[in-house]
């Protein structure tokens, strides 16, 4: 009988930038050769395990579970570069759960505790964690093997003991066959001969990094794309493809024993690894009291707390919804959720949920959500029913600022070690291997971008290919077919395409263990220094990571603006602002956004969608919710319907009565997924799993499921509701063309209820919430730009920085304006650039002290800081923050003797005079006479003020044009909202920004940013008008310009034919 090969050294991509085989490839092959069991022993880590796991079980393979762990060449904590750089390997295959578990500690242990350059395990972890492992020394870069290679026989020996000692029999050599590779037959040699010597089997691998000869190349890629650089990284002749059993047979005839080894290791190894259940962390709860028991409680007592009276129907959605959640086993995550929002909530965290889970009245009533689900008319059984397998997800945000403040109150209440972020993979999408091989083959990176340009980019859920892109681009098809070079760079392109890049921490996920995560997945640091698991959400499908359900915790910008406004309004008007009370039928709200006054706020500001707003006019929370859903790709052409029937009743119709109760909210029309769902309950007689099913297969539109689906349907309408043929068809006609793009009714109301909580806020304390959109992205000079135009048309005044009235940020001031008192917003210190944080705390600490600065030589006097320097006083005074306290021009042209006046004080005591004191009296500093100078000129003072806050704050340069713009009414910001496409049009504005580009046919054209008083747009300058106008293209120039309208992705921009400069 012949002895079985299984392959027990093998890498996958996860080994990275290392290894091509993808997962489903390496056990595929394994498959065809007939083999039926292999292993994974990726480079340190265990990123890939449970894929690997489950898609050995699919295809009944015995999937054996290993990692190749790089040993440091003293201990892990040692970290001196020149030795501890160097180290050697070792294989680790887990034999039962006991093996795993050591592995999940080992991988962890050497990334938190070893890693230096690469993770490291050392003898101290190998004894600690050696039980349930096989260990095999491998052939190349083993520790023994690196004695052999030198003749170290006294070395090799003491390892070979030490390695016996802790495994015993489950000590393995390992030997491979790479005759190519120099002086590989005489290791071997040595190898084999120290066996027999020390008694020690030998096994025969082949240390797999792709599956065939001919993907060596890409593999060198690989390799170069990982050190940056180019070249070859093994001889020409190298072979570490996958091999058969056929090929082992042969390479190893002359050791059946190493082959007759490996069936011992395979037999050894039953790894079981329960992928099924869920482990909660522990929650105090009072005593007697169970987590349902518990949960039915804080339930039934948020009737109270909400406001609600206790009808019939809410106790019985009550029951229903408590007796699935009881039944899964989820009255414990609920507890969990609600504790975390709670306690976010009571320390003045602003919160929200995101999804399906606002249509559970449970999570209304524990302050999970903040949507009444029976007012909104929202189905619990979108979020859970019965026959709907995995965890409710209940995605929560946070305000962005705080989401650390919350991940480190699990830690504090479930131990540190017991929470872990969630890691997610990066991945080579196609234009960046594109790129990526362009590179590595040393071609022009000119090439390379104009292949990848040719690629179109992707959609959420729908990755573009290489091979997508060649069947839809003809310009890519033409070049592939014409261009050996191109052929080249896309052959490897695609080979390396989808391979794992590296990992980094998810947006969202967080993980609490009801003991320590490592229990159940390694992990590892991330670049911050957090802890982040190896396994990512999908080893959970989606749910969590292996055992341990996903608590999703995103930060979101929007709630800590919303935060900020009402910390403000609170500061400086007394006003106590209770987003959950607030009313949500104030006219003043919905007139803004029938306005179309929209900048700003959540998911409704933009071009296209305030457009629509002013059209439909909303009256209700009902309209923002449906706007929501309807302006994303697909069902925005719908909107003109929904505006229509909203508008005019009598256009409102339903192909069958019973549709009316599910669609007369949205005017007949179906939105929601949780339409779809609720059509097929009431009107085909689906169960609530079922309906599930139907929504997510009319979602993918896969031809078989909708196939099957459509017969189901069809039957189930005419069983269950009588309805007609005709009918049916067109009912399945109508839900066909809007499932694909349906959109969760929850989650709908979710975010439309932030929508309206912003859109009130900026309505009724605009001011204040103006202020805490210009903190929030104060870093973002288009946005800030943005925002300052909008406070101009609110009449809200926007003031420089002033040394004696900002904060770091921006804040609210108040002044008199002809004995009238006024509040405006001013510029904070860390806005300045050039300016940093040490001295702007330094500054305000000292006014906050001892009052305000008096005098340009009391600052000096009393502003002792190193960071108080040429930059940053210049920086101070270019942007005007030192106006108060002397003219810019002297300022700066004193600035040497004032830097030398506030070094001698810091240098001299008190009571000596300073070499200052000799000068002449009555000048601005005490002894001090300031040299005469020109004062800075005003186009002086707006460069400085846009190169330091990225604007102008004192003036415009289109200031001097102001009345001839006047008269031609050539707003930027009401042209892009109210110019059709392809209408011709003028505009005049300052030349903020140009980029030059090279177009296919090697033509020179250029996008241009315009901005004036109001906003800026993108122009676009092609060839022809580039040749003819490129003497006016320049930053800072004042320009008229004529083109036609271009709306590209709710983007507007103009089309150039001519400019002419403004003088």
């Amino acid at each position: 009988m012949k002895s079985k090969f299984t392959h027990l050294h093998n890498h996958s991509h996860y080994s990275l930038l290392t290894a091509l085989p993808k997962i489903p490839d390496l056990v595929k092959t394994a498959k065809e050769d007939g083999m039926e069991a292999l292993a994974l022993t990726d480079d340190g880590n265990m990123y890939a395990t449970i894929d690997f796991y489950k898609t050995c079980k699919k295809n009944d393979i015995k999937p054996i579970i290993g990692v190749d762990f790089y040993v440091a060449a003293r201990t892990r904590h040692d970290k001196q570069h020149g030795i501890d750089n160097r180290r050697s390997r070792l294989i680790m295959l887990a034999k039962n759960e006991t093996g795993y578990k050591n592995l999940l500690k080992l991988v962890s242990k050497s990334n938190l505790e070893g890693f230096y350059y690469k993770a490291r395990i050392d003898r101290e972890l190998i004894e600690k964690y050696k039980e349930g492992l096989t260990c095999i020394s491998p052939h190349f870069a083993g520790e023994i093997a690196q004695a052999l290679k030198v003749n170290n026989f006294e070395k090799a020996e003491e390892v070979i003991d030490w390695y016996k000692k802790q495994f015993g029999e489950d000590f393995y050599f390992e030997i491979t066959h790479h005759p190519e590779v120099t002086g590989q037959i005489e290791l071997k040699e040595k190898i084999v001969e120290f066996g027999k010597k020390k008694n020690v089997p030998i096994v025969a691998a082949h240390d797999t990094y792709y599956l065939k000869k001919e993907d060596k190349r890409a593999r060198d890629i690989l390799l170069s794309i990982q050190t940056s650089s180019g070249g070859s990284y093994s001889g020409e002749h190298d072979d570490f493809s996958f091999i058969t059993q056929k090929q082992a047979r042969e390479y190893f005839k002359d050791t059946p024993e190493a082959i007759e080894n490996i069936q011992k290791i395979v037999d050894k190894c039953n790894v079981e690894i329960d992928i099924d259940s869920w482990y909660f962390p522990e929650i105090d709860i009072p005593e007697n009291e169970d987590y349902n028991s518990w949960l039915r409680k804080t339930t039934y007592s948020g009737i109270e707390k909400r406001g609600l009276e206790k009808t019939k129907e809410i106790e019985d959605r009550i029951e229903y919804e408590l007796e699935i959640i009881k039944n899964k086993g989820y009255s414990s995550y609920f507890l969990i959720v609600a504790d975390l929002i709670n306690h976010a909530r009571s320390v003045g965290i602003y919160t929200n949920t995101r999804g399906s889970a606002a249509g559970s009245l449970v999570s209304y009533l524990n302050f999970i959500t903040k949507v009444n689900p029976i007012e909104l008319k929202l189905p619990f059984e979108r979020f859970m029913n019965p026959g709907r397998p995995g965890i409710p997800d209940i995605d929560v945000d946070i305000a962005d600022i705080r989401r650390d403040d919350v991940i480190d109150y699990l830690k504090e209440k479930y131990g540190k070690k017991a929470v872990a972020q969630i890691g997610t993979f990066g991945t080579m999408a196609a234009r960046g291997s594109v790129r990526d091989v362009t590179r590595a083959l040393g071609y022009p990176y000119s090439l390379g971008d104009q292949i990848a340009k040719l690629i179109p980019m992707g959609a959420q859920g729908f990755p573009m290919t290489i091979d997508r892109a060649l069947d839809m681009e003809e310009d890519l098809k033409e070049l592939h077919k014409e261009n050996k070079d191109v052929q080249e760079i896309i052959k490897y392109a695609k080979k390396i395409e989808g391979c794992a890049r590296h990992i980094s921490t998810h947006a969202a996920g967080v993980l609490v263990s009801p003991s320590r995560v490592d229990d159940f997945t390694p992990v590892q640091l991330d670049k911050e220094g957090k802890i982040i698991t190896q396994y990512d959400m999908y080893t959970g499908d989606r749910d969590g990571v292996v055992n341990l359900p996903k608590f999703d915790i995103l930060g979101i910008k929007n709630l800590s603006i919303l935060a900020n406004a009402i910390k403000l309004a609170k500061e400086r008007k007394g006003v106590v602002i209770d987003l959950d009370n607030i009313d949500l039928t104030d006219q003043t709200t919905y007139d803004m956004l029938a306005k179309g006054e929209t900048l700003g706020t959540f998911q409704l500001n933009g071009q296209g969608m305030t457009q629509y707003l002013r059209e439909l006019e909303p009256k209700n929370i009902w309209d923002i919710m449906a706007m929501v859903a309807l302006y994303r790709p697909g069902p925005m052409a719908f909107i003109p319907d929904y505006i229509a029937r909203k508008k005019n009743p009598e256009l409102v119709t339903y192909l069958h009565p019973e549709l009316k109760d599910i669609l007369e909210p949205t005017y007949g029309i179906i939105i929601y997924q949780d339409d779809v769902m609720l059509i097929a309950v009431n009107m085909a007689g689906y169960t609530w799993a079922e309906a599930d099913k139907f929504r997510k297969a009319m979602g993918k539109k896969i031809p078989e499921m909708m196939q099957q689906q459509k017969e189901k349907f069809f039957k189930g309408c005419k069983d269950h509701g009588g309805i007609e043929k005709s009918i049916i068809q067109e009912l399945w006609d109508t839900i066909e063309t809007f499932a694909a793009y349906g959109f969760n009714k929850a989650h709908s109301a979710s975010y439309g209820r932030v929508a309206y909580e912003t859109s009130y806020m900026k309505a009724n304390f605009p001011i204040e919430y103006m202020t805490a959109l210009l903190m929030a992205d104060s870093g973002d000079t288009d946005k800030v730009a943005e925002y300052i135009s909008e406070c101009k048309r609110l009449n809200i005044q926007v003031l420089p920085p002033d040394i004696n009235e900002s904060f770091t940020d921006f804040t609210i001031v108040n002044f008199e304006e002809e004995g009238e008192k006024k509040e405006a917003i001013r510029f904070g210190l860390q806005t300045i650039k050039n300016f940093g944080e040490g001295i702007a705390n330094a500054i305000i600490e000292e006014r906050t002290k001892g009052g305000k600065f008096k005098s340009l030589d009391n600052f000096l006097e009393r502003i002792q800081d190193r960071n108080l320097n040429k930059k940053s006083l210049e920086a101070l005074t270019k942007c005007g923050a030192m106006d108060s306290l002397g003219e810019r021009g002297q300022i700066l042209e004193n600035m040497p003797d004032l830097l030398n006046y506030n070094k001698e004080i810091a240098n001299k005591p008190e009571e000596q005079n300073s070499l200052f004191g000799l000068m002449s009296e009555g000048s601005t500093i005490p002894g001090f006479k300031l040299k005469k100078s020109n004062p800075a000129k005003k186009e002086d003072k707006l460069s400085w003020e846009k190169e330091l806050l990225g604007l102008y704050i004192s003036g415009h340069p289109l200031d001097r044009f102001k009345d001839l713009l006047s008269r031609e009414g050539r707003n930027i910001k009401d042209l892009k909202e109210s110019s059709p496409e392809n209408s011709s049009i003028v505009i005049a504005g300052i030349i903020d920004e140009v980029k030059e580009i090279l177009t296919k046919k090697e033509k020179k054209m250029a996008f241009v940013k315009v901005s004036d008083f109001s906003d800026s747009m993108e122009v676009v300058v092609f060839p022809k008008v580039y040749d003819d106008y490129k003497h006016l293209l320049e930053a800072d120039k004042c320009v008229a310009l004529r083109g036609k309208i271009s709306k590209r992705n709710d983007e507007t921009s103009l089309l150039v034919d001519a400019l002419k400069e403004l003088k």
